[in-house]
């Protein structure tokens, strides 16, 4: 899955950014996910869904206009591996490091307060103003120039395992940025390049593991197994958990 942040801040432009990268993706046949980060509480103190959340796991809506599943993910990592898509595209997360982002931005000061070196252009409220390049970065009218920006995206998106393991030398956030410079591309990142010796899916997402835990993971369950009557070596061992 490919991914990227919209970052800005309030008014400049994000929602109408995202929302015309989307219909493009969408009708280059994608699957786009969006996912919005909000300053606000989501579900309202003393609600009933908040009463509910205190005392289960997870809580679903059916409403009229929308279904909705109300939980607490551990990490970003579990949020975002709840989607399945060819594309996500993230609305704030200013503070994530392992994706490219595309700044929407109210001034040339916004764009150089906002670039943390993984911008790949800039969007939003300034775009209307005519410049067409700031700091090397392109300026993109998404309200007249969609399918620019979102060629863009689809050339440059991507996503990191943001697990930090260390076996390309380098951090995530340091490898992502070194990525949107030219440097280094996907194939450097050893988790996403090489083939892992251990798979874990959960709901058909991939569950990035580093070489220690795929190791323990197989040492454990080769070890169960080869104390049960019928057990023997194999090149692929398959194990399935449902929870129904």
């Amino acid at each position: 899955m490919k991914a990227v942040a919209f970052v800005g801040f309030k008014k400049s432009g994000k929602t109408t950014t995202v929302e015309a990268v989307a219909r493009v993706l969408k009708e280059r046949n994608y699957r786009v996910a969006i996912a919005k980060s909000m300053h606000a509480d989501f579900d309202r103190e003393g609600s009933d869904t908040w009463r509910f959340s205190k005392v289960a796991d997870a809580v679903l809506v059916r409403a009229h206009d929308t279904d909705a599943v109300l939980f607490k993910a551990k990490d970003i990592n579990a949020l975002f591996s709840m989607v399945s898509a060819d594309f996500l595209l993230l609305e704030g997360f200013k503070s994530i490091q392992h994706v490219p982002k595309v700044i929407c931005a109210r001034s040339e000061e916004d764009v150089r307060e906002l670039n943390d070196g993984l911008a790949i252009a800039v969007s939003g409220v300034i775009a209307s103003t005519g410049i067409k390049e700031i700091d090397g970065l392109p300026v993109i009218d998404a309200t007249k120039e969609p399918e620019r920006l979102a060629d863009l995206i689809e050339k440059r998106a991507f996503m990191l395992p943001n697990i930090d393991c260390g076996l390309c030398g380098f951090k995530c956030a340091e490898m992502a940025r070194m990525i949107v410079r030219g440097e280094k591309t996907l194939k450097d990142c050893v988790v996403l390049s090489s083939k892992p010796k251990v798979t874990v899916k959960i709901d058909g997402q991939v569950l990035p593991m580093k070489d220690w835990v795929q190791e323990l993971v197989e040492k454990t369950i080769k070890g169960m197994l080869s104390a049960m009557k019928g057990y023997r070596e194999g090149r692929r061992i398959e194990i399935v958990i449902r929870e129904d």
